[in-house]
């Protein structure tokens, strides 16, 4: 993504904004100026940093604990068909349930602190790496595993040399494609029994103080953590996978 389509992407939404709320003229939607005013206080005199580290705090924990379990059960079932034939029917069963529905349950068992929302975060993203790195390793032609084990590799020389780089581009496209999910969980999961994070910071100044240029600040800097992670994976793929560049 280039920076002058990203800018213009922005003053258009900021266009929208601002008609928008010339048109509804309600303090619910504030002018942008109001929030961006809003932003700037409660970044340097405010604790709005304090929430955006704990958000990044939890969802980055959450993403590496998902990519550290993931990665490997996923090539390991690419890699050994048998154990991926028997592991499959458990994966189709749990894969499409909306993990969200687990916020409860992982909060009874493990409480209110940043391990259950980590927790929660990693069971949304496992499966979505999992399932997208095994059918890369599933699909990589018989030839060129051939020719390989034909020069000697064993299963770990192919694990290393063929099958974790062919799968490096599903691992970043199920990441880049997670991010958004991973902040919309983060969001439900800060609503429940905390006071700390941006989801907290978002609906406690929007529904209890009624401090909507505050709130708007709040989306915008979860906008912003957003955004981050994504020109993150984006780097990873320029500096892993250079052969996928335009």
């Amino acid at each position: 993504m280039k920076v002058r389509d990203l800018v213009l992407a922005t003053v258009l939404l900021l266009l929208l904004w601002v008609l928008l709320a010339f048109i509804l003229n309600q303090p619910i939607l504030p002018q942008p100026w109001l929030v961006l005013e809003s932003l700037v206080s409660e970044t340097f005199a405010g604790d709005l940093p304090l929430h955006f580290m704990t958000s990044l705090w939890r969802v980055v924990a959450g993403t590496l604990l998902s990519i550290l379990l993931a990665v490997p059960a996923g090539l390991a079932l690419g890699q050994y068909r048998q154990v991926n034939r028997f592991f499959s029917p458990l994966i189709y069963i749990l894969y499409p349930i909306p993990k969200v529905v687990f916020v409860p349950v992982v909060l009874l068992f493990l409480g209110i602190g940043d391990l259950s929302k980590i927790i929660i975060i990693f069971l949304v993203l496992f499966f979505q790496i999992l399932v997208l790195v095994r059918d890369q390793a599933l699909s990589l032609r018989p030839e060129l595993l051939q020719s390989v084990r034909s020069l000697g590799a064993g299963r770990r020389a192919l694990f290393r040399y063929v099958y974790l780089p062919a799968s490096l581009p599903a691992i970043l496209t199920a990441l880049r494609q997670s991010i958004g999910t991973a902040v919309a969980v983060l969001y439900i999961t800060e609503l429940f029994a905390t006071t700390r994070g941006l989801g907290y910071y978002i609906y406690f100044n929007g529904s209890t103080l009624l401090n909507y240029p505050a709130m708007y600040a709040g989306v915008i800097a979860m906008s912003l953590l957003g955004l981050a992670l994504y020109f993150a994976v984006d780097l990873l793929e320029h500096r892993l996978t250079p052969w996928t560049d335009n």
